[in-house]
C-alpha cells in the first residue's frame, strides 16, 4: 500500500502584507482567481492583499477572503494531484472543500464572504476576544472555562500544549489568569475581532445558514476531515451541516490529525502558510510535513 497524504489549509491569522503579489506576477495561470475575487466581492481584494497595510488585512471581512484566495491559488500553482484526504483549520475548511471539489471556487468564495460578514456582525454585538493558553492540559483548560463566570470556552485545540479560548472579554481575561494559576506557561490575548468558535457566534451561524442554503454542495473526490468532530465526511448534506455548526463549535485540530494518523495518513502538504505544519509535527512527530507558500 502506498503512502497516504493529506492537503491542509490555514485559517484566519495566517495573513501577511503583500500576500499573493509574487504569485500573481509569476503565475499567469492563476491570475483569474484574484481577478474573479474582485468581481465577486465588489472591491479590489488583490489591492488590499498586495499593497494594503497590516490593519487592512486584519479586518475579518478582508482577512477571510484573502486567506482563502491565497491558499487556493498556492495550491493550484503547485499541485495537481488528488490527495487521500483534506482538512482546513476553521476558515481553511472552506478551502479544503473547494480543493476536494465539494464546492466550486465561486461558491466557496461567496460562502467565505458571507461567513466573514456574518462573523464581523456578531463580533460587534458583544465585547469579546480570544486568548492562547500554552503549556496546560486540555482538560484543565476546559475546567477553568467551566468554572469561570460569563461566557468562555475552549475554541481551538491546535496541538498538545496549545489551546485557544474564546468568549466575553471579561470572562476570557479572568480565565487567562486562572489558567496561569493552574500552571499554564503563558496566556496571550490575541488580536482578533471577537469570540470565534464560541456561543457568541450564534447570530453569525444563523446568518451564514442562509448562504449555505443557497449553495450547491457536491460529493468530494476524497474525504474531508471536518473541524467539529474530526471525522471524515463525504456526504454533501453532512458536510453542509458540519460547516454551519463549525462557527459555534470548537476546532478539533488535534483530534483531526490523530484521526488521520489512525486512518493511515503519514504525509501532509500545507498550502499558504506554515502554521498548521508546526501543529501537525507536535501531534504526530513521525509525519512528513511540507509547507508551500
Amino acid at each position: 500500500m502506498g503512502v497516504k497524504r493529506a492537503f491542509i489549509f490555514p485559517g484566519q491569522g495566517s495573513q501577511l502584507t503583500g500576500m499573493g503579489a509574487n504569485l500573481y506576477e509569476q503565475e499567469p495561470g492563476i491570475r483569474h482567481l484574484f481577478d474573479q475575487a474582485d468581481d465577486i466581492l465588489g472591491y479590489s481584494l488583490k489591492q488590499l492583499m498586495f499593497h494594503g497595510e497590516e490593519r487592512d488585512l486584519k479586518r475579518t471581512e478582508v482577512t477571510q477572503p484573502a486567506v482563502f484566495v491565497y491558499s487556493y491559488a498556492t495550491f493550484l500553482s503547485r499541485e495537481s494531484g488528488i490527495p487521500d484526504a483534506v482538512a482546513g483549520h476553521s476558515l481553511g475548511e472552506l478551502t479544503a472543500l473547494v480543493v476536494s471539489k465539494a464546492l466550486d471556487y465561486e461558491s466557496g468564495l461567496r460562502l467565505v464572504a458571507a461567513r466573514a460578514t456574518a462573523m464581523q456582525a456578531a463580533c460587534e454585538l458583544t465585547s469579546s476576544t480570544m486568548a492562547a493558553i500554552l503549556g496546560l492540559d486540555d482538560q484543565v483548560i476546559q475546567q477553568v472555562c467551566n468554572d469561570t463566570p460569563g461566557i468562555v470556552v475552549a475554541a481551538n485545540y491546535n496541538c498538545p500544549g496549545q489551546v485557544v479560548i474564546s468568549g466575553e472579554t471579561a470572562a476570557v481575561e479572568m480565565a487567562m489568569e486562572n489558567c496561569k494559576k493552574a500552571g499554564a506557561k503563558r496566556a496571550i490575548q490575541l488580536a482578533v475581532g471577537g469570540a470565534f468558535h464560541s456561543p457568541l457566534m450564534t447570530p453569525a451561524r444563523d446568518m451564514f445558514a442562509e448562504a449555505i442554503d443557497r449553495t450547491v454542495f457536491h460529493t468530494p473526490v476524497c474525504p474531508v476531515y471536518q473541524n467539529v468532530d474530526a471525522d471524515p465526511s463525504v456526504n454533501p448534506d453532512t458536510i453542509r451541516h458540519k460547516l454551519l455548526h463549525q462557527l459555534t463549535s470548537s476546532v478539533q485540530w488535534t483530534h483531526t490529525i490523530e484521526r488521520m494518523k489512525e486512518d493511515g495518513i503519514s504525509e501532509y502538504m500545507e498550502f499558504g502558510s506554515k502554521v498548521l505544519g508546526g501543529f501537525v509535527k507536535k501531534i504526530d512527530k513521525d509525519a512528513l510535513v511540507t509547507s508551500v507558500e
